[in-house]
């Protein structure tokens, strides 16, 4: 609605919501005597409230607007497929011309012979799919014990019963009795949290090695696959040491242990490649897509397989779906917006010009004096805040505080930028130019010069 600021106020707005609607990751009670933000609409990489505040947003929704804010295009090809069909089920036999063009143009993308796909509405239902995948694919192979699927601390796989055991967000597993049984978790790849005095070239490696460590004493007999992000993304953009991947795919490969490479995130030009298995030289069996796939303009998601596992699954039924499995209006914006990334160029644009230039310019938040460690692979990065670069050492008082304070100050430079623990994190939609970029620096800036003045006000160096 467009023109919601010029038809309500946004007080009336904020109470109507709080009256009924009940949003993620909050604690509505207190949300609602705050006040949501209403956001109105939206164009390119900005996004304005009700209250007339045009944001950058960082971003990209979460993580997924990959082409930007206002295709007319997407629009128009929803409008067309619903016309002419806007739904029918992908059970009993039946598929459509949507999906079928959008398998086609993702098994061409995807690397290796990933090249089959089964679809869900999101990255939380796709992983849930790798669940029950990977136990199939093991049982039909003739090792039913073949259960377990080990993921890593801090990962964040979706928000359902077996997404959310997947991921390893303690604060998660403390509501709904979670994890659920046959998940387990490793040590994550974040040589700035936890990697003490070894070098970033050791911790890679030692850290590998706990998935060799775990397969050893669960049994290779009942570990079914390895679940990771090429690059943490809800955790705070972890980018692993060089040396961590390579052994990763030796320890799999040795064990006969499926790869799962969670690529909702990273997918579709996140990281100057199609896919961040791309970038980081990975092998996965199964990859899960969403977000970028249809740049959050339609719900979508994935798992896409390779002809391995495709071949033992397809020799029994499948007893798994769900209504919208491959919905052709969702399918049908899908196809349309990776032809446009790929038509335009848009990731080949980011790998050789945007993705330098946001590098160059967010390495230089290293010289902050609050900032320990500026990371970037593609559009994504990340800087810690920390009171003594040298150490590593946390800030007084509760962990992530000064990460909240600095959110609230972006928010007051009109800029959206995530806070993860006292890590703030960007994510930007890809056809963000040079000078936006040099705006989004200079808010950030901003932002982190306002959060020094209070940390040493309030005595939380």
């Amino acid at each position: 609605m467009n023109n919601a600021k010029n038809m309500f106020p946004t007080e009336e707005l904020q109470r109507r919501n709080a009256a009924h609607h009940v949003q993620p990751f909050s604690a509505n009670t207190e949300l609602g005597k705050k006040g949501a933000r209403v956001i109105s609409n939206a164009e390119g990489v900005f996004i304005t409230d009700t209250d007339g505040n045009q944001l950058l947003d960082a971003m990209a929704g979460l993580w997924c607007v990959n082409i930007g804010y206002g295709r007319k295009e997407l629009a128009d090809v929803a409008a067309r497929q619903m016309s002419e069909l806007p739904y029918y089920n992908t059970f009993f036999r039946t598929t459509h011309l949507p999906v079928i063009e959008l398998s086609e143009r993702l098994a061409r993308l995807a690397p290796d012979d990933l090249n089959h796909v089964f679809y869900g509405s999101s990255g939380s239902e796709a992983n849930d799919t790798n669940i029950r995948l990977v136990r199939q694919y093991w049982a039909l192979k003739g090792k039913p014990s073949k259960q377990v699927i080990i993921s890593r601390r801090n990962a964040y796989h979706g928000s359902t019963m077996g997404g959310a055991s997947l991921g390893g967000m303690t604060y998660m597993h403390s509501q709904g009795g979670l994890p659920i049984p046959d998940i387990h978790h490793i040590e994550q790849p974040d040589w700035w949290s936890c990697g003490g005095a070894q070098t970033p070239e050791e911790f890679g490696k030692s850290t590998a090695k706990k998935l060799e460590d775990a397969i050893d004493f669960l049994g290779e007999n009942r570990v079914a696959a390895f679940i990771a992000e090429p690059i943490q993304g809800a955790g705070g953009v972890i980018v692993p040491p060089a040396t961590y991947w390579p052994e990763i795919q030796r320890i799999c490969d040795d064990h006969e242990i499926l790869m799962i490479v969670d690529e909702v995130i990273c997918g579709f030009g996140r990281t100057g490649n199609w896919f961040g298995s791309q970038t980081l030289d990975i092998r996965p069996d199964i990859m899960t897509i969403a977000k970028g796939l249809s740049s959050g303009y339609q719900p979508i998601a994935g798992s896409i397989i390779s002809d391995a596992v495709a071949d033992v699954i397809g020799m029994d039924e499948f007893n798994h779906g769900y209504t919208y499995s491959s919905h052709p209006v969702a399918a049908a914006v899908a196809n349309e917006n990776v032809r446009i990334l790929e038509e335009e160029g848009i990731v080949e644009n980011v790998r050789k010009t945007i993705a330098p230039y946001l590098k160059d310019k967010w390495l230089t938040l290293a010289d902050h004096p609050m900032v320990g460690e500026a990371k970037v692979v593609g559009m994504m990065g990340s800087v810690a805040l920390t009171p003594n670069k040298d150490t590593r050492a946390p800030f007084n008082g509760e962990a992530g505080k000064v990460g909240l304070i600095c959110r609230e100050h972006c928010f007051e430079a009109n800029l959206i930028m995530r806070a993860v623990g006292d890590r703030m994190v960007i994510s930007p939609p890809l056809i963000i130019s040079e000078e936006e970029i040099d705006l989004l620096l200079e808010r950030a800036s901003i932002a982190l010069d306002k959060t020094f003045a209070y940390v040493k006000l309030h005595g939380l160096m």
